[in-house]
């Protein structure tokens, strides 16, 4: 399992202490979270989960991590007010549910989970990139020179608007590639830098379509990743066991309301590969969070690991 891009990090783990998860229950999703949340989820080829004879999960135990966060574009006060531990106040509460339990013994401790969120940047529309207005200037240019006759100077002008068209798409594409990579969008292969025009006459084309448009749109998201913490603590060795990665569209939405549904959502995929993207609409149906819980938050290891490496620490 190859790492895809997380955001700026920033200061390393949680210090112990007890804390309350004020997190309210139950909620409907209607109330917080509107429009298509999106997950993706990795695992390592060497992770597995060990089953208890009533079929669910051995508990295993982590102490969280700070990522950081990579900021959106305009000001957003339902995420910009937010520091790492209201975040992971609220995701502790799915975690629990998937028996992912807060450490209190380092020597139990089998993850250190880095929490990372923020807003994706986007491309200018394009009335408002200045590329594409000299594009669409040097049209404007090419008619009226072909009108007045004069064909070898309005190809001139068509072909220099051209060459700022394709320099326009490259830019738009490769952002729309790294937001891609960060919200897991590239998982199952459907975008890529040239805008998945390969796709674009298959049976696959409208669904490239939907997740370009998706992409091309502010998004929250959530990137967890799971690191070996033994292996971390006692050998300074990097290696990532699973990651999963979240979303939802920021046009109608509010962080800080929407989380809480949208981590809920995404917990049955903690620790469990997706196989792709999975993306589903909201509102739909209800999504319980828990009464709040006190839990304890480990000391822990000397430094948080470094995001992007391969698992296995390399």
């Amino acid at each position: 399992m190859k790492a895809s891009p997380t955001p700026r990090r920033k200061a390393g783990l949680l210090a112990c202490g007890a804390i309350v998860l004020g997190v309210p229950s139950p909620v409907r999703a209607i109330e917080g979270i509107e429009g298509v949340t999106a997950v993706a989820s990795k695992v390592s080829d060497d992770y597995f989960r060990t089953k208890l004879p009533d079929g669910s999960f051995q508990p295993e135990y982590y102490s969280f991590g700070e990522g950081g966060t990579w900021g959106g574009q305009i000001s957003d006060a339902t995420i910009d007010k937010l520091h790492f531990m209201d975040v992971a106040r609220v995701i502790a509460e799915p975690l629990a549910g998937q028996k992912y339990m807060p450490a209190r013994d380092p020597n139990n401790t089998k993850l250190l989970i880095m929490v990372y969120w923020g807003t994706t940047a986007v491309p200018d529309p394009p009335q408002l990139s200045p590329l594409y207005q000299e594009y669409y200037q040097a049209l404007e240019e090419y008619r009226l020179l072909m009108d007045e006759g004069q064909p070898d100077e309005a190809n001139a002008v068509l072909t220099a608007g051209l060459h700022v068209l394709a320099i326009a798409n490259r830019q738009r594409d490769l952002l729309n590639f790294r937001n891609a990579k960060m919200i897991g969008y590239d998982y199952d292969g459907l975008v890529e830098t040239d805008h998945g025009k390969y796709l674009s006459h298959t049976a696959l084309g409208w669904r490239t379509n939907d997740e370009v448009a998706e992409i091309e749109g502010n998004r929250y998201f959530v990137v967890i990743m799971a690191y070996d913490f033994q292996l971390l603590w006692k050998q300074k060795k990097h290696k990532l066991l699973w990651e999963t990665r979240f979303s939802i569209n920021e046009l109608h939405n509010q962080f800080d309301k929407a989380l809480p549904a949208m981590a809920q959502y995404a917990s049955r995929y903690f620790g469990q590969a997706t196989h792709g993207l999975v993306r589903t609409r909201f509102p739909e149906g209800r999504v319980d969070i828990g009464e709040p819980t006190l839990v304890e938050f480990l000391f822990g290891a000397d430094t948080p690991p470094v995001p992007g490496k391969e698992a296995g620490g390399k």
